[in-house]
């Protein structure tokens, strides 16, 4: 079934707001398969921050982690209605680089492998699982980041292998989303079945 951002978005004004008085979106999936993209149109038809998990993974080894710094530096905070500010990852420099801020707002959508960990879903107003082929995820990495660092992306690919696999994230999805092209295509309602 073909779906839209605007569609997308009619789910995540429906669903039940967690994150204090927000709406928490996690956008997860392996690592190419179209997160962001799906990410930045949802948060355009919101009219919401994306907090993109690729700007507090530290480093290529960072997905180990992550969940605990979200709940702690972001989550916790604007549940509480109170700004958050977090660390950022300089990436030319691999080492922590600097900070973000975040406002309490009616939406935030949180974007990137690990955004589905069971540590951040009490928070969860909705999360979409975002995947496609194998092939074409490698593809697009290495498009966006250079043939230099496949290595690096292989070893990525094996760790969010491990993690799905420990986290059970697909099977706790809200929405299956196939990211392969768009229009978004939506594959299924997941485990809550939201309308």
């Amino acid at each position: 079934m073909r779906t839209d951002p605007g569609d997308l978005a009619h789910r995540v004004r429906a669903a039940p707001a967690r994150l204090g008085g927000s709406r928490l979106v996690c956008v997860d999936g392996p690592a190419g398969s179209g997160k962001t993209t799906l990410a930045g149109l949802l948060a355009g038809a919101l009219g919401a921050p994306v907090l993109h998990l690729d700007d507090v993974y530290a480093g290529w080894a960072g997905l180990d982690g992550v969940a605990e710094r979200v709940a702690g530096q972001v989550l916790a905070p604007l549940a509480e209605g109170r700004p958050a500010t977090y660390a950022t990852w300089d990436w030319a420099r691999s080492r922590w680089g600097g900070s973000a801020s975040l406002r309490p707002g009616p939406v935030l959508v949180l974007e990137g492998c690990g955004a589905g960990d069971r540590l951040l879903a009490a928070h969860a107003s909705l999360l979409v699982w975002v995947e496609a082929p194998s092939a074409l995820r490698l593809e697009r990495g290495l498009e966006r980041d250079g043939e230099a660092l496949r290595a690096e992306w292989v070893r990525w690919r094996e760790v969010e292998a491990a993690h799905f696999s420990r986290e059970g994230t697909r099977g706790r999805a809200d929405l299956l989303v196939d990211g392969a092209a768009p229009p978004v295509t939506l594959l299924a309602h997941g485990a809550s079945g939201v309308e």
